[in-house]
């Protein structure tokens, strides 16, 4: 009575999950990477259009940004029903979106404002903005230069 059953060997298995092991080991963190620099874009896009949402508000009124340091949402432009921005825009990277006046660190001297994140950015897809360091984990959005790697707080 013998049985021909037909299966898998143990050596064939353990190739097999040594194959998908090597390949999740490559494949995973080139996942994460992609991931992070979609963040990071996603961040600048963000920053791009509350600037322009600030020049507007601006033009409308003589000149004048808003006047104090605040979050960026809806209320920064006047409440809800303002032109410029009718939602707060969502930092992908977790961080928080903020208009500081006047804009330093990063920013050139005679800037009036700059927009910070929320320095939460994998330092890795940093590296080709401006001000990039090796320990860069923020981006700046300054006045008149535009978008700037910055480290906390600058």
């Amino acid at each position: 009575m013998g049985s021909n059953a037909r299966g898998f060997t143990l050596l064939e298995l353990m190739i097999v999950v040594s194959i998908i092991a090597i390949l999740a080991a490559i494949l995973i963190p080139n996942f994460l990477h992609a991931r992070a620099e979609s963040q990071t874009a996603a961040c600048e896009g963000n920053l791009k259009n509350i600037a322009t949402a600030l020049e507007e508000y601006a033009t409308d009124n003589s000149g004048q940004y808003p006047a104090a340091s605040a979050p960026v949402d809806p209320n920064l432009f006047g409440g809800a029903n303002n032109p410029y921005m009718s939602a707060t825009p969502v930092d992908p990277a977790g961080g928080t979106y903020h208009f500081i006046a006047p804009g330093n660190g990063v920013c050139v001297n005679n800037d009036k404002w700059k927009i910070s994140d929320g320095d939460q950015h994998d330092t890795t897809t940093l590296q080709n903005l401006p001000d990039f360091n090796g320990a860069t984990t923020g981006i700046r959005y300054c006045q008149t230069s535009g978008i700037h790697a910055a480290l906390i707080g600058m």
